[in-house]
């Protein structure tokens, strides 16, 4: 992939990547997923650095940070909070669940059972819940990183398919390079518990997050972006094709991406940088694996850009 990024992000990409050596990518990735107002899902067998790079990425951006360790037998009160009966004030009182912060690790979340994590549902829509009618309001910004072991793992649950439209972008994490590799297991970098330093301001966050909103997608953009939105649905080869939802995830993630490149305007790299990560969770081919790379290059081996 190339790009560039700008300057004024990449010391939050050098202070998370200290913790997180050589994967600067996977680092702008996860920034840009959160300017453009979506969330993340991390999939990746044990021990790559999912939590790492959720716990820094929080600290950077100054956010309070909930993590809930997802469990087989976990309720979805447990999530989202309880009314319980208080015996002094003669009155229901609700109690608030983990999910009331501004950045959720909801990590392992394919360990819980579905009904546990479609608890997620209501809150990564609207950024809001309804507890017995009530309605509660969450923090903003209100930013999950989903965590999730492969399928194949004993005692998991696969999302379904509503909760993976939730979520904005999905991406491994892999393995460090040799370079890297070597440099962790030296001890010279990574994986230390130091706490990394807050570099922006909820104001910069706030400023930010409108700014890529507001990346310019000219016409010819839109025709290209429509022509991969419709191979995706008529192509015939995947089981269904893009929803509305997954369509305004590829729009705004394109333009959050340019943004961190610091441009005000959208190119069709963007647009092919970030559609993998887009539509991997969202898309499942008719036969065979399916696979970031795969589907990356089905979708612009057959469509391509007039510009």
């Amino acid at each position: 992939m190339n790009y560039t990024i700008a300057s004024e992000f990449t010391p939050l990409i050098d202070a998370i990547e200290t913790h997180l050596v050589g994967k600067k990518e996977t680092i702008a990735l996860s920034l840009a997923t959160f300017f453009a107002g979506g969330h993340l899902l991390l999939e990746d067998i044990p021990g790559v650095g999912k939590t790492t790079l959720a716990k820094h990425l929080s600290q950077v951006l100054g956010l309070d940070f909930g993590r809930i360790q997802f469990t087989s037998d976990m309720l979805p009160s447990d999530i989202l909070g309880v009314n319980y009966y208080n015996q002094k004030e003669g009155a229901f009182i609700f109690k608030k669940g983990p999910i009331f912060t501004s950045f959720l690790l909801a990590d392992e979340i394919n360990r819980s059972m579905p009904k546990t994590q479609s608890a997620l549902l209501q809150a990564m829509e609207e950024g809001s819940i309804t507890i017995d009618g009530t309605l509660h309001t969450l923090p903003k910004p209100f930013f999950v990183i989903g965590t999730q072991n492969p399928q194949e793992e004993v005692g998991t649950f696969p999302l379904p398919t509503s909760q993976l439209d939730r979520f904005m972008c999905s991406f491994g994490i892999g393995y460090p390079d040799s370079v890297s590799e070597r440099e962790i297991l030296k001890g010279e970098r990574g994986h230390s518990r130091s706490i990394s330093n807050t570099l922006l301001t909820p104001q910069q966050i706030e400023s930010y997050m409108k700014r890529a909103s507001e990346v310019t997608l000219s016409e010819t953009l839109l025709d290209f972006l429509q022509k991969i939105i419709a191979y995706t649905r008529e192509s015939g080869i995947f089981e269904y094709g893009l929803s509305t939802r997954g369509a305004l995830s590829l729009t705004a993630m394109t333009k959050s991406w340019a943004m961190l490149q610091g441009r005000n305007y959208v190119t069709a790299d963007d647009l092919q940088a970030v559609t993998s990560a887009v539509c991997t969770h969202r898309l499942k081919f008719k036969e065979g694996l399916t696979t970031a790379k795969r589907i990356h290059d089905e979708i612009f081996t057959h469509i391509r850009s007039d510009i």
